[in-house]
């Protein structure tokens, strides 16, 4: 055999060890070392039970501007979406109809006025004589009569005028109330007063409170009454811990918490519920009405809850998980279901048991059966406080 050729064959499986330990080393290099990442310890705690109720948002008042009597808009006096005070003119009607009847009415009264000096007179010379005998008694009880429905006609004809300058005072439409007031129903030169043309023209809503109407399930009445009987103040804003709260569509709260003042007379029997209201303080006036509204509110003494920050949930096509790390340190994805939030906590009421270990933060960085180094973060009673 060829030296060169065995010398070959001999340098095959020390070059294929080589490649394979530094293939080997390369990967090793090449792994990540597991991420640390914060997670806290499911805990209980003893905290009220609330519950969240779907309502709608009302101005203190919300007062239609309409049109009281037919005819052509002339003008519009207001800025619409802007603030107007009480007495302020917002439209006006052309007035020229309402002021011939006015101009009619007082021609009447001066044609009754006339005929009752005229029928006065007949008495007043008719009514000696008939004492006297001198006329017959016929002749009195017409001059009587006569003065009768003089002084009547009188009467009708002021009635008319009246009855003209009001329906005149009605083409200056004035604001009933200060507040903010809405996009006009009527342009000018539109004819109002009488459908199908506009009759309600605006509305004015004063909103420096704000009402919010909910309705609850006659269960859910029953267990706020017992609740409620014990704790009245609550309810009337003197405890700001426990007060009722106003969240919004995308969930933020309102900043200030309000006060029940209303309960309805009897539980609707076509949808076993009840009507409520609270009120808001609104002072800068960000709460309009007609928003979509959720009222939080304490329905039964404190309990036992499991209890995780808000921030520990994820939620997908109306489901909520957490990622839970087992005993080796491994993510998995848990489905939970969620209770009542209370501060920045979320109410857990199946899925999760006291003691397991979820992650904190840092979703977008890990995924299910990634191992972790968990650093466990603290979060206790102090964490109950509402902000």
């Amino acid at each position: 055999m060829n030296i060169n050729n065995s010398m070959k064959f001999k340098s095959i499986p020390l070059l294929v060890f080589t490649l394979i330990l530094f293939g080997c080393s390369g990967n090793k290099s090449n792994q990540r070392p597991p991420l640390e990442i914060p997670v806290v310890e499911v805990i209980q705690k003893k905290i009220p039970i609330t519950d969240e109720f779907v309502g709608q948002t009302y101005g203190y008042f919300d007062i239609s501007i309409r049109a009281r009597v037919e005819g052509f808009l002339e003008g519009l006096h207001f800025k619409e979406g802007g603030r107007v005070k009480k007495g302020q003119l917002l439209y006006t009607i052309d007035s020229a109809p309402f002021d011939a009847k006015l101009a009619e009415a007082k021609s009447k009264l001066a044609e009754a006025q006339t005929r009752l000096v005229q029928a006065q007179g007949d008495y007043n010379r008719i009514k000696p004589l008939a004492e006297e005998k001198a006329v017959s008694q016929s002749e009195y009880d017409a001059a009587t009569a006569t003065l009768g429905a003089a002084k009547a006609s009188v009467t009708a004809a002021k009635a008319q005028i009246n009855f003209a300058q009001i329906e005149l005072s009605y083409c200056n439409i004035k604001s009933p109330i200060s507040g903010i007031i809405g996009i006009t129903q009527a342009k000018t030169s539109e004819f109002v007063g009488r459908e199908p043309n506009p009759v309600v023209l605006n509305a004015v809503s004063r909103i420096d409170t704000i009402l919010v109407q909910f309705t609850i399930s006659e269960m859910k009445y029953l267990q706020f009454l017992k609740y409620a009987k014990k704790n009245a103040d609550i309810y009337k804003g003197k405890d700001s811990d426990k007060a009722i709260e106003l969240l919004f569509a995308d969930n933020s709260k309102h900043p200030y918490d309000g006060k029940l003042d209303f309960v309805d007379r009897n539980i609707d029997p076509t949808t076993g519920t009840i009507l409520l209201q609270a009120s808001f303080p609104n002072p800068d006036f960000t709460v309009r009405p007609g928003l979509f509204a959720k009222i939080r509110l304490i329905v039964d003494d404190e309990s036992e809850r499991i209890i995780i920050p808000q921030r520990c949930i994820q939620e997908l096509q109306g489901k909520f998980s957490v990622l839970i790390v087992d005993s080796e340190n491994t993510l998995q994805y848990r489905e939970v279901e969620k209770g009542p939030s209370y501060g920045d906590l979320q109410v857990i009421e199946s899925g999760l048991e006291v003691g397991d270990k979820i992650m904190l933060e840092g979703f977008t960085q890990v995924k299910s059966g990634m191992k972790i180094v968990p650093r466990l973060e603290v979060f206790n009673s102090v964490t109950l406080n509402k902000e």
